[in-house]
């Protein structure tokens, strides 16, 4: 199969780069004892397990639908690193007992959510969740984190793993400003670490999404949790240039309308790649540099062009999405190529917000 039998659009995985990827994130990282990569990013078992045959056992999850999806491909440990309410602690229960292989472990920040987590769980595994200046989740650096440790481990069938610091940020373009700041904001912790690792013998440190991973890498002691390194996309690639990663997900896409001078259409909409970003910041056509996106809808793609001539209603294009997380989430299956061959499709699993449990 070519990319003209490929109906559109569709996502595309470059399985070769995928796994060259996945051997950058190793060598980075000095091995795969401290990874736990985020699954987020691909939602995909094919992928985890591309992982796993490298030797990387734990990972990183945002849903429980993407936590079932690591069990089921076999992982170890899963740590779900979404802070759980409501009918999730009941559907965290359900997992757990389903899938006894795995290790599954979560977040909390408040003592509310550490109540009915103990409640709810005969045993649970926990990371405290501490706020280190992102201020989206996690417990303040401040005075009541000592008690907050405290009332946690008085809980007897909590087990308490460690600390979940994510910095994501932290996203300075020059490498050396990302890790001074990386290094600050761990530098505030040291004290409260020292106390809590003497109070429950041992504390794991995950620390470091894609773009702080590298800094964080050089303290042996700090677990890193890399997601859009997988994939990768134009976002970071042209950000943090001290990491090579290589794009691995594409956006295949086709001409539909040439409706004015200057101007193509194109059948990627709103539906079809991340648009959460200004419209400028959404997909880049490598092969097809003068191609600018400058209006989108639903269904449709409006791209400016200084050689609209060479274009054709039904001309195959290929984009590299801005951000690949959300852009991998707007498709159920992508079509795989490996070595310049098709090599079939894989199921984007966790896209849903359940899979069976």
């Amino acid at each position: 199969m070519k990319y003209k039998d490929i109906d559109s659009p569709s996502l595309l995985i470059f399985k070769d780069r995928v796994v060259q990827n996945i051997r950058e994130m190793i060598r980075v990282a000095g091995g795969t004892a401290r990874l736990m990569p985020h699954v987020k990013t691909n939602k995909m078992e094919a992928v985890i397990r591309l992982m796993m045959a490298e030797g990387i056992t734990r990972f990183k999850a945002a849903t429980i639908a993407e936590a079932e999806l690591a069990a089921m491909a076999g992982a170890e440990s899963v740590l779900i690193s979404h802070q759980l309410v409501g009918p999730k602690i009941h559907r965290l229960k359900n997992l757990v007992e389903k899938y006894p292989a795995t290790a599954f472990s979560t977040l909390a920040d408040c003592r509310e959510v550490a109540d009915e987590l103990s409640r709810v769980m005969e045993q649970v595994s926990v990371y405290l969740d501490i706020n280190n200046g992102m201020n989206r989740t996690g417990h303040e650096v401040n005075e009541d984190l000592g008690p907050f440790l405290d009332h946690v481990l008085s809980k007897g069938n909590i087990l308490v793993r460690g600390l979940h610091i994510y910095d994501g940020h932290i996203t300075d373009a020059d490498f050396s400003e990302r890790e001074k700041r990386v290094d600050q904001g761990m530098h505030l912790l040291d004290q409260f670490i020292r106390a809590a690792t003497e109070k429950t013998g041992s504390l794991e440190l995950v620390c470091g999404g894609s773009p702080a991973f590298t800094a964080h890498v050089k303290a042996e002691n700090r677990i890193l949790s890399p997601g859009t390194s997988v994939f990768w996309d134009w976002g970071y690639g042209d950000k943090f240039t001290e990491q090579h990663f290589s794009p691995a997900a594409w956006v295949l896409t086709r001409v539909i309308s040439k409706p004015a001078a200057g101007i193509i259409t194109v059948d990627m909409g709103h539906k079809a790649v991340s648009a959460e970003n200004p419209v400028n910041l959404r997909i880049r056509f490598p092969e097809n540099p003068d191609l600018r996106l400058i209006s989108q809808s639903e269904e449709h793609g409006v791209l400016e062009t200084d050689r609209w001539e060479n274009y054709r209603v039904g001309d195959v294009l290929l984009g590299i999405p801005y951000h690949v997380c959300p852009t991998v989430n707007l498709y159920d299956q992508a079509s795989v190529f490996d070595q310049g061959k098709y090599a079939g499709t894989w199921e984007i699993a966790a896209r849903k917000r359940k899979i069976t449990v």
